[in-house]
């Protein structure tokens, strides 16, 4: 197997609203990872739905799509060696206040639920989310 994959990333209503989208993007790219597509788009509850569906019928699932739905995001495949790893050390813990200094949500984010960004955590993730935004000649590399 390739240690080349891709993973989903996406920058939440709370990136966009602090103007933090170029800051987080260049994180990413200094690292070496590639941007294979990136979209701006109007997130529905269905796609909050489909997206946190592993999190359905926990006590936080509804503030989550509540705090995506009808609103801006920014979705985006990036690519390179272990990219799901590389992202996830980048990004730091989904929980800002035990995210590392230095990770994205250790110097950016403050709130849990509005932690700045989404990504895949697994292939078998990365296969299913970036479905909901992305169609797969979309991803097609010339």
């Amino acid at each position: 197997m390739s240690e080349v994959e891709r993973t989903f990333i996406m920058l939440k209503p709370s990136c966009l609203e602090r103007g933090l989208v170029g800051e987080v993007i260049s994180r990413f790219e200094r690292k070496g990872l590639k941007i294979v597509q990136v979209k701006f788009l109007k997130m529905t509850r269905r796609m909050a739905e489909e997206l946190y569906s592993i999190h359905r019928g926990k006590d936080f699932y509804e503030k989550l799509v509540r705090t995506l739905e009808n609103k801006r995001v920014v979705a985006m495949i990036l690519e390179g060696r272990k990219a799901i790893l590389v992202a996830r050390k980048i990004i730091g813990a989904t929980d800002p206040v035990n995210a590392e200094p230095g990770t994205i949500r250790g110097d950016l984010a403050i709130d849990l639920t509005e932690n700045l960004i989404h990504a895949s955590d697994s292939l078998e993730s990365y296969l299913r989310e970036y479905k909901i935004f992305f169609k797969d000649e979309e991803l097609e590399t010339l």
